[in-house]
């Protein structure tokens, strides 16, 4: 994933990354990270679908759509509000879970980490000295796009199905 960038080891291969992984820091190497992913994708899907509800309910009452209503919506009016509310929910539990993904990625591929095992702590220390608050943020445009167009795309399907 990172392999090319200054300071990081170059490999000939995934089974390569394997190897190296094993004899630098044993088989539990090949896991660092897991349970922060575990962690963090948790809240991400329990914001998603709550945001996705919520604004699928504040887009529908804004086009006139009450529950007693005999109007019902078209084909298109349904899947052109799931898509919005898909995006309005990627970008509330990007927003909020972005922080936790950046220390978790960077825990995952840091290469040279000095003495000791790295934590989640270090991590984050180091990440608040080297770039302040907003390196928390680091990669948020492309975390907001992947749950946004991929809740989009799995919500429109679902929905349709």
């Amino acid at each position: 994933m990172v392999q090319g960038l200054p300071g990081t080891t170059c490999c000939r291969g995934p089974f390569d990354v394997i190897r190296r992984v094993v004899h630098a820091e044993g088989f539990r190497g090949l896991y660092r990270g897991f349970g922060l992913t575990a962690v963090t994708q948790s809240p991400a899907s329990a914001l998603w679908w709550g945001s996705y509800g919520a604004a699928q309910h504040i887009i529908w009452r804004s086009l006139g759509y009450k529950d007693d209503t005999e109007k019902k919506p078209s084909h298109v009016e349904m899947v052109t509000v799931q898509a919005t509310a898909g995006m309005v929910a990627g970008a509330c539990s990007s927003v909020i879970t972005t922080p936790i993904d950046t220390v978790k990625t960077r825990l995952q591929v840091m290469d040279n980490y000095g003495s000791g095992r790295p934590s989640v702590l270090k991590t984050a220390r180091t990440l608040l000295k080297e770039d302040g608050w907003w390196g928390f943020y680091r990669g948020f445009g492309p975390r907001f796009l992947n749950m946004s167009l991929y809740g989009t795309t799995m919500i429109v399907t679902y929905e349709l199905i």
